[in-house]
């Protein structure tokens, strides 16, 4: 039998998710309800659940104190499900940038989207220096890659 990580490593390459060959190691938190990976504290992840945590994220983000990525998904978004395990493997490799996760669909968030205008899922927007600096809609491995190695290397 291949090892757990092995397999993700499979599914990150191939940019593919079947919920059948999914295994998840003991280093990953699992979020049944939106079937999202989501890394400890010490990769940088952080999940947004309130408006309040979404302002306090978008302030540190627009102060310069902190580069940072907001990774805007759905539970029901095939294509989220496909860039999730790419994310994770991202915010392990730059553990100096905070990834906030938010769910569109949570409870309180949907005046904070139209904040940084977001109008699909999944996107990704790119802080550096208190400046947005990219953003990217659609599940582009290749191109999140790219811009994460742009900017944050």
């Amino acid at each position: 039998m291949k090892s757990d990580w092995f397999n993700l490593h499979q599914i990150a390459r191939n940019s593919f998710i079947a919920t059948s060959t999914v295994y998840a190691s003991t280093e990953l938190n699992f979020d049944r309800r939106s079937f999202c990976f989501f890394a400890p504290d010490r990769s940088g992840f952080v999940v947004l659940k309130s408006e309040k945590e979404f302002n306090n994220a978008l302030s540190k983000a627009r102060d310069g104190s902190l580069p940072s990525v907001f990774y805007f998904t759905a539970a029901w978004c095939g294509p989220c499900k496909l860039i999730a395990p790419v994310m994770l493997e991202l915010g392990k490799k730059y553990p100096h940038v905070t990834t906030y996760k938010v769910d569109i669909d949570e409870g309180g968030l949907s005046n904070a989207l139209g904040k940084l205008n977001v109008s699909a899922v999944p996107t990704m927007q790119f802080f550096k220096g208190g400046v947005k600096k990219a953003e990217l809609v659609g599940a582009d491995v290749i191109k999140l890659r790219s811009i994460m190695e742009h900017l944050y290397k």
